[in-house]
């Protein structure tokens, strides 16, 4: 029998601690240990791997991850949850680090050694895309994980994973996919969670690419935050907020000026951000 058989059902755990999910906290529940054990399958082998799990909640995910001998580093907001979570961490001994805190703010590397992480989580809906943000932007690079497996909603995981072309493609799919490749998994319906939210949830894996394009973080935010926050007018115009001639910067990053922004690839808009970046300087 492992640790996990005789562990309390989710849901007496939930009442015991009073868990309610709260809204403000972005939690739903992930009770069905049939998925989660599918998900901590997903994030590949586990056996000694240093794991950051944000919003563990009541721990259904948590304990899937210990089941797979995985070394978990919990940060959690919710100080409802602490008491649960150290009932878990009784039942495997030093395998379950728990970090009371935001995780937005939470840095985990000086809480790991010379292995590389990997980032296991049903996030909260209402910090998922800021957390995903930070870690895409973490300097140096290559990053201090070596894998992202990760829940978002239906529409966020479209837009992370999206084409250029296609009407989810924007900010957050030209960061995504320059600085790593990113694939959906699978969908989990909304009667999976508790409560269950208004829409379907999937799980993005993200690996880091080994050298992206060289950009300057900050630029590539700048270009496509000018870029797609006028998405249906041509990039001549849109880009006029950047100041300067956006007619010369185009021609500089080889992209036509009746283009839009839907329309170009990662290595165009990191083209545009070196064309920046040289006016700047000159």
């Amino acid at each position: 029998m492992s640790a996990a058989d005789d562990l309390p059902p989710l849901r007496e755990v939930i009442r015991r601690h009073g868990l309610s999910a709260k809204k403000s906290l972005g939690q739903n529940f992930l009770l069905d240990l049939n998925l989660t054990r599918r998900i901590a399958r997903a994030a590949g082998p586990l056996a000694g791997v240093p794991v950051i799990e944000i919003g563990p909640g009541p721990g259904g995910l948590t304990r899937a991850l210990l089941e797979q001998e995985a070394h978990v580093i919990a940060v959690e907001r919710d100080e409802r949850a602490l008491a649960a979570l150290g009932e878990l961490a009784a039942r495997y001994p030093g395998q379950l680090d728990i970090e009371a805190g935001d995780a937005i703010t939470f840095d985990p590397r000086p809480h790991l050694g010379s292995t590389p992480a990997r980032v296991v989580a049903n996030l909260p809906f209402n910090i998922a895309t800021a957390l995903l943000v930070g870690w895409l932007t973490t300097e140096p690079w290559p990053p201090w994980y070596d894998r992202l497996v990760l829940m978002f909603q239906r529409e966020v995981a479209e837009r992370i994973t999206a084409p250029p072309g296609s009407k989810s493609y924007g900010r957050l799919s030209v960061l995504a996919g320059w600085r790593s490749t990113a694939r959906m998994l699978f969908d989990i319906a909304a009667s999976a969670f508790v409560p269950p939210p208004k829409v379907t949830s999937t799980l993005v894996e993200l690996v880091p690419r080994a050298e992206p394009l060289h950009c300057d973080t900050r630029l590539l935010e700048r270009v496509t935050s000018a870029a797609f926050g006028q998405r249906r007018k041509m990039l001549r115009q849109s880009l006029k907020s950047l100041g300067g001639d956006p007619l010369a910067l185009l021609a500089s990053a080889g992209i036509e000026p009746t283009a839009r922004a839907e329309e170009i690839p990662v290595e165009g808009f990191v083209a545009l951000v070196r064309a920046l970046a040289n006016a700047a300087s000159s």
